[in-house]
């Protein structure tokens, strides 16, 4: 909306483009910072009436599979659940608010956040309402596939499109590999490769959604990286002073990853211990559907598993514990994903949360001060 007001007054801005950041000159340092306040306060205003809501229509039911799990986590039996909804709810208005909607980014931005957080709905409605524990895996996995698809094959002709620059000579579609300066070619490769890594870090935020606060906060830190990213990505000069893709335009999907900082944060208002509301999987599947979009459009796929190096963490532990466990009979962990580990082996809720989002920040300064180390 205020994209589209600054391009009709164009003429009146010539004076301040000086001002302008990269290639745009309808202000997006600004649109960002103001997407992630806005997402903020209308995450603050809407929390709430959506907690009002799901009191009544989704409260949450304990039923892990681990009796010993279950128990420890009884005091949250009834919580309101689905808190994903006023999440997306402020990413999508305050988008539409601050963002350039003609931007290919964006519009796929939304549509993951749209898509993603009906697959994530639809389980936590079976989830609730039915004696099972939602979607099998095979069901969601194969509605994430078709959503993810539709995105990838968007973007993987949105790369094709673009010339190369003085700042990535190859193809964009190749796999940048930091520090190196190298690529891998992908071809039409790329396309499975972006939907693992779509999938993957969907699957990867649900998995780490276990503790009051814990997938939200590590999730704010990995947000802000993509937003500096993104930021980056997109202009020309800082691209080339750090040897990072230039990709013309991206810059514009560091509104979406603004606002979804910023509503993250709103929800993390209710959702820090005791929590209020869970974010469900109407929350997880969506927000890491995003940090994983917005790594493939920068082309920083790599950078990806340092900056959400706590969501890859969390699933490797699972991953390990089921291989382990079918090859051995024995288990590597007291209980998987990791942090239920540590509440297994006695430590406060609060401690593991607070050590994880520590570790989730030190991985974000690590990721973006790596940019210089070629």
């Amino acid at each position: 909306m205020l994209v589209f007001l600054l391009h009709y007054f164009g003429p009146a801005l010539e004076r301040l483009e000086f001002f302008s950041a990269g290639d745009s000159r309808v202000f997006l340092t600004a649109r960002i910072a103001l997407a992630s306040l806005s997402g903020f306060l209308l995450a603050l205003l809407l929390g709430p009436l959506a907690i009002h809501w799901l009191k009544r229509h989704a409260r949450e039911r304990i039923a892990s599979g681990s009796e010993r799990l279950d128990e420890m986590h009884q005091h949250k039996q009834s919580t309101p659940t689905m808190g994903g909804i006023f999440i997306l709810g402020a990413v999508l208005v305050a988008t539409l608010m601050w963002g350039d909607l003609s931007s290919l980014y964006v519009l796929s931005g939304l549509a993951i956040t749209i898509m993603f957080g009906v697959i994530g709905g639809i389980d936590d409605w079976v989830k609730l309402s039915t004696q099972t524990k939602g979607l099998t895996a095979r069901q969601k996995f194969g509605l994430q596939c078709i959503a993810g698809l539709l995105i990838v094959a968007l973007l993987y002709w949105q790369l094709g499109q673009l010339a190369p620059s003085e700042t990535f000579s190859g193809n964009y579609t190749d796999l940048f590999l930091p520090w190196r300066d190298a690529r891998i070619a992908l071809g039409w490769l790329f396309l499975p490769w972006a939907l693992f890594v779509l999938v993957g870090s969907s699957n990867a935020v649900n998995l780490t959604d276990g503790l009051d606060g814990l997938a939200g906060g590590c999730m704010v830190f990995a947000g802000t990286a993509f937003v500096a990213l993104t930021y980056l990505a997109g202009h020309r000069v800082m691209a080339g002073y750090l040897h990072v893709p230039y990709v013309p335009g991206s810059g514009e999907l560091g509104v979406v990853m603004g606002a979804t900082v910023g509503a993250v944060l709103g929800f993390l208002w209710f959702n820090c211990h005791p929590a209020e509301v869970f974010m469900g999987d109407t929350g997880s599947l969506p927000l890491g559907g995003l940090i994983g979009y917005a790594g493939l459009v920068t082309r920083q796929e790599c950078l990806l598993v340092i900056v959400g190096g706590i969501f890859v963490i969390e699933t490797v532990s699972v991953m390990a514990q089921v291989f382990w466990f079918r090859r051995t009979g024995r288990r590597i962990l007291a209980c998987s994903p990791l942090h239920n580990h540590y509440l297994f082996r006695g430590y406060h809720e609060m401690k593991i949360v607070v050590r994880f989002w520590i570790t989730a920040a030190l991985l974000t300064i690590i990721a973006l001060a790596s940019l210089k180390l070629r």
